[in-house]
């Protein structure tokens, strides 16, 4: 069986397991629907919304959370932006190791469903590290298929090896990050 065989569209995780799943076509939809749903919620204050993480890049087996950054142009709306978006039904969390930064304003909201994260939004202002690293690493996968392939193997090897806990997948998971960055 192979590694892309592993998974499957129906299985679903315990409290405090990672579940990847095969590309769902349905995330872009999925996407394009919190996009707007955080620029009209926001009122104006989010300035973009770009989709990143696996489930942006297309027949890469992924968590099936939808990942995307909120750029926020003027810090002053910063808070107002984050208070709305809790109206959404959206929950404060803590960053993934990777994706902290403290130099500059940012915090993950997370949207449940049935007690899983089903959205996760990374709220940044504009010229944000997170943004440029992400968008660049996104961007690079999606431009190199061969190289997306090699990721997904290298992200399903830790969750094999982890057997799937979400500590230590998260922790594996930054190697990776590191190694797949764009030259």
């Amino acid at each position: 069986m192979s590694d892309r065989d592993a998974f499957s569209h129906n299985s679903y995780s315990d409290a405090g397991r990672v579940r990847l799943m095969h590309h769902d076509a349905r995330w872009r939809q999925e996407f394009e629907q919190t996009r707007s749903g955080l620029l009209q919620g926001c009122q104006g204050r989010v300035v973009a919304v770009e989709h990143i993480g696996s489930t942006a890049i297309g027949g890469v087996i992924a968590q099936p959370i939808i990942d995307a950054v909120a750029v926020i142009a003027d810090p002053v709306d910063f808070r107002d932006a984050v208070l709305l978006t809790e109206g959404l039904n959206y929950r404060t969390a803590a960053p993934p190791e990777w994706a902290e930064d403290g130099r500059r304003q940012q915090l993950v909201l997370n949207k449940p469903r049935y007690s899983e994260t089903t959205h996760r939004v990374y709220f940044v202002t504009q010229g944000s590290p997170l943004l440029q690293r992400a968008i660049q690493f996104r961007d690079h996968l999606r431009g190199n298929p061969a190289m997306a392939i090699e990721f997904e193997a290298a992200k399903v090897d830790v969750w094999r090896q982890v057997e799937g806990d979400a500590s230590g997948y998260e922790a594996g998971m930054v190697e990776v990050f590191e190694h797949f960055q764009p030259a």
